[in-house]
């Protein structure tokens, strides 16, 4: 992970060289936050810190203040518990967010992270309003080494997908069933209604273990404003943020979790679908400040 070109570490290669703790460091060291999508309140807020405690302890050598930086930013990542909750069986996961996230992706990705543990998996394909999404999705589970359950015609109620996905997990003793929702209806409140019933309907069956939020790493702040609905009405337990691979900032973890106040549990860092991997506060901090 240290070597992503997303890493604060290239903004920081030169700045904490300096032989003094001065305002140029300060001033570059702002704008290296910034720069790597912390914006301007989450920056203010860690620049705030470090210098209370540059003050405190009377540090005068640079590189005390980038282990400091290191150290404040994985304490603040670890205020949040990215551990995924899929005791149950079957554990029911429900993957949402915007259409054009990587949401389908995400999902394969995701099945052959737990196919990686030994964990049987089921994906349904209840992103019935889409056709291409189906196919989509049925063909990344079968990357993965995932069972699909498809709609039985096009333009199937979702909700009765979601249901059959997870009636067949119980009978076929899968571990973890992971249902796709549809990520756009003509408003936002037919979409949450959608969602409100997809839920319903397979807690007849079994609990649900997870709701995971996908947001596009490379979109940032709008983003963030385009889920609010998911955020506000799906029960969100959990973020997946995807495209960490060249083009995002990795700030933009640490203040979406600050933001919504929910944890990242999954990073997608590539293409590839062995790409998405379990959220380390620690293995990630290292990356930004290494």
């Amino acid at each position: 992970m240290a070597e992503r070109s997303w890493s604060l570490g290239g903004a920081l290669r030169g700045l904490f060289t300096t032989p003094v703790v001065d305002d140029e460091m300060w001033d570059d060291l702002e704008a290296a936050l910034i720069g790597a999508d912390f914006g301007p309140d989450l920056s203010d807020e860690i620049l705030d810190h470090l210098r209370s405690e540059v003050e405190r302890l009377r540090i005068t050598d640079p590189r005390d203040v980038k282990r400091l930086l290191r150290e404040t930013i994985e304490e603040r990542l670890a205020a949040y518990d990215p551990t995924l909750r899929l005791s149950e069986r079957p554990a029911v996961v429900l993957v949402v967010g915007v259409n054009g996230v990587g949401k389908t992706t995400t999902i394969g990705k995701f099945a052959k992270f737990l196919t990686g543990y030994q964990r049987t998996v089921v994906v349904g394909a209840a992103d019935t309003f889409r056709a291409a999404a189906v196919d989509q999705l049925a063909t990344w589970a079968e990357r993965a080494g995932a069972s699909v359950v498809r709609p039985q015609q096009q333009g199937q109620d979702p909700a009765s997908v979601a249901y059959q996905t997870v009636e067949r997990a119980i009978a076929d003793g899968t571990d973890i069933a992971i249902i796709d929702t549809a990520g756009r209806l003509q408003t936002k409140a037919g979409l949450m209604d959608e969602l409100a019933k997809v839920r319903r309907v397979v807690e007849k069956l079994a609990p649900i273990a997870e709701v995971l939020l996908v947001l596009d790493g490379t979109t940032g702040q709008n983003g963030v404003a385009q889920a609010e609905a998911f955020i506000e009405h799906a029960g969100v337990t959990g973020l997946v943020v995807t495209k960490l691979d060249g083009s995002a900032k990795g700030g933009f973890v640490l203040r979406v979790q600050q933001q919504t106040g929910i944890p990242i549990k999954l990073i997608g860092q590539g293409e590839g679908i062995g790409d998405l991997t379990g959220f380390t506060p620690h293995v990630f901090a290292q990356s930004l400040v290494p």
